[in-house]
């Protein structure tokens, strides 16, 4: 439960309009040039490593099957059948009627089950329904909750709306960790992204998330810039780290590569871990294994060498 779940409308809103604004053409001059920086070689190795221990492995269709499921999960856990030395992925995300099956296929294997909830990926929904569509997928077995905000009630003003569903939803996580979608694609300036990032924090979010996947424009490194500062500086003011995860529109190692610096340049090497940063992207494996293949053998395997998730 957040320590800071009492609070006036007025509260809220004066405090997120203190925060400092954020110079849109700063930002993605920033971004722009940590994204020219060149990995090579060993550390090239080591950061394709790393983006597959941190992805989100995703699938969210209504014609999601149990067999469909059970595949996504035993990829999860061997992404390349053949070679052992692929480090397994951060968890695998499905929609709360079929946890189960993931809880089952990947039992014994130390990765997570992650489920969207709370009317993803609209958030049209009264509280009631998205509480009960929470507590179905804790009580399943989900180890982490995406929760996507009320971004109407977000633009037409109502703040205490969204932060007092996301109290209650944290509350019916329970144990679970909370990642809180911002769809930052709807929010339409960096100023709403900052306030909206600060927010859910604030109500106890564990990790702060971008984008469905679902709404274009999704992932940024602007957009995901600003939020590594936010939960840099949130850790400043309190004390308490809380994860980022960019998804949706990731879909190369380059593009992997750009997110892995900008976290290094901003949020610090803090962050550099499956506990605190997340890709949540459903093509990205396949590349990154690919490139991985690439650099063991010298030989680029074909595009449909791994299964198509």
């Amino acid at each position: 439960m957040s320590t800071e779940t009492v609070i006036s409308a007025a509260e809220l809103r004066a405090f997120l309009h203190r925060l400092p604004g954020v110079d849109e053409v700063g930002a993605g001059e920033r971004a722009a040039r940590l994204a020219t920086r060149s990995i090579k070689t060993s550390a090239k190795a080591e950061a394709i490593d790393l983006a597959i221990s941190m992805v989100d492995l995703t699938t969210l269709e209504g014609a999601d099957t149990p067999g469909k499921v059970r595949a996504l999960c035993a990829k999860a856990a061997r992404p390349d059948p053949l070679d052992a030395g692929v480090p397994r992925v951060a968890a695998v995300c499905v929609y709360p009627d079929r946890v189960d099956v993931a809880v089952e296929a990947l039992k014994g294997t130390g990765i997570g089950v992650a489920s969207v909830a709370t009317a993803f990926p609209s958030g049209r929904a009264p509280l009631e329904a998205k509480l009960v569509d929470t507590r179905a997928a804790v009580e399943a077995g989900a180890s982490e909750i995406d929760m996507v905000i009320d971004r109407g009630a977000f633009l037409s003003g109502d703040l205490l709306k969204v932060y007092e569903e996301i109290v209650a939803v944290k509350d019916a996580c329970g144990d679970a960790h909370l990642k809180v979608i911002l769809e930052t694609g709807e929010l339409v300036t960096l100023d709403n992204v900052r306030r909206a990032s600060w927010l859910a924090m604030r109500a106890g979010a564990d990790f702060i998330k971008t984008s469905t996947g679902k709404v274009s424009p999704a992932a940024t490194l602007p957009v995901t810039l600003v939020m590594l500062e936010a939960v840099r500086d949130f850790r400043a003011e309190t004390g308490r780290q809380v994860g980022v995860k960019p998804a949706g529109g990731i879909r190369t190692t380059k593009d992997a590569i750009k997110y892995l610096v900008l976290v290094n340049e901003t949020a610090g090497p803090d962050w550099l871990t499956p506990e605190w940063f997340r890709l949540g992207a459903s093509s990205l494996l396949n590349d990154l294994l690919m490139q991985r293949r690439k650099l063991t053998t010298g030989v680029y395997s074909g595009p449909d060498y791994f299964s198509q998730d």
